[in-house]
């Protein structure tokens, strides 16, 4: 029994499918839908530098963040999305939020690859080119960021600990990490850097300029 699966889909049913903006609701979907029905093995859809760059298998960019390892790994994820999905689309439009979530999902991709790739590099060590990522949580990341740009002042607690929203990506970043070491660290830093990217850098005036061409 897929415990995490029905709990997820319990608490969709606690805040009502009339209540959840359209986009936000076809993520859910499309996560859950791939979760019992998976394109591929998780090992044929995860993302790496060995299959990214050296096999040149891309269609993982698209691939990868849909999959999920456990049903436990999809409720977490779909659990914040539903939340960040709704305060997010209500306030960006469906059409633009779905715009975020399509670039998002290839940009972190591309960003992990590169981490990864550096690894390899700065600290001579192989092995990161075969750390294959999975999941919508570098997603998630980024529209952490986003959320916390467009309702700056708020306060939360991490760890027992009171942090303006400002510093709480970076210190969940480090939290997850060290309460679950098997976690992609790189992956949730692309997050972070694709959000940051988008809040600070010249990433919201590329994708405006795509989207009147």
């Amino acid at each position: 029994v897929n415990a995490g699966l029905l709990l997820l889909l319990y608490q969709i049913s606690q805040v009502g499918l009339q209540n959840i903006p359209p986009v936000t609701l076809g993520v859910l979907a499309l996560n859950v839908f791939l979760f019992l029905n998976p394109v591929r093995p998780l090992t044929e859809v995860c993302i790496s530098v060995n299959e990214a760059i050296y096999k040149k298998n891309w269609q993982r960019l698209l691939l990868s963040p849909f999959h999920h390892a456990d049903d436990w790994h999809l409720y977490y994820n779909m659990i914040s999305m539903l939340w960040k999905g709704i305060m997010l689309e209500k306030k960006l439009k469906s059409v633009w939020f779905a715009y975020i979530i399509a670039v998002f999902s290839v940009l972190i991709g591309v960003v992990y690859v590169v981490l990864e790739f550096l690894l390899v590099k700065i600290l001579d060590d192989p092995s990161y080119e075969m750390s294959c990522g999975v999941g919508f949580s570098g997603v998630l990341f980024a529209l952490k960021v986003l959320n916390n740009h467009y309702n700056p002042g708020r306060v939360s607690t991490v760890l027992g600990l009171r942090l303006s929203s400002k510093y709480v990506c970076w210190v969940e970043l480090v939290a997850i990490h060290l309460i679950a070491p098997g976690t992609s660290f790189a992956g949730h830093l692309a997050g972070i850097l694709v959000g940051l990217m988008y809040t600070k850098g010249p990433l919201k005036k590329i994708m405006k300029a795509c989207a009147g061409i």
